[in-house]
């Protein structure tokens, strides 16, 4: 499953109506630790169609990272029945994300 560019517009839609669980990525173009856990992001998403996987360009959508408190990123948003469940700050291996998830 490929990995959906959250915004205002659509942030309602993709995860707080969502009925399976979603993954969202906080991230920036400018952060090289964010660019490190992109890939990993994307091939989890790959491998776990029974979630569904976001990114929110925080220097784009500056109104999600303020609603959920994001003050550090690459910071991983899990949601379950529209509400935020688990948080993971920094890069993760794939193992740890895998925990994650679960």
């Amino acid at each position: 499953m490929a990995v959906t560019n959250i915004n205002l517009e659509n942030f309602d839609q993709q995860v707080a109506q969502s009925s399976a669980p979603v993954l969202v990525d906080f991230w920036a173009a400018w952060c090289g630790p964010c660019s490190m856990l992109s890939p990993v992001v994307e091939e989890l998403a790959q491998e776990h169609p029974e979630i569904a996987f976001g990114k929110v360009n925080v220097d784009e959508v500056p109104e999600l990272a303020q609603r959920y408190q994001i003050s550090a990123i690459p910071t991983l948003l899990l949601f379950r029945d529209g509400k935020p469940v688990d948080m993971s700050v920094g890069v993760k291996s794939k193992k740890e994300l895998e925990a994650f998830l679960k």
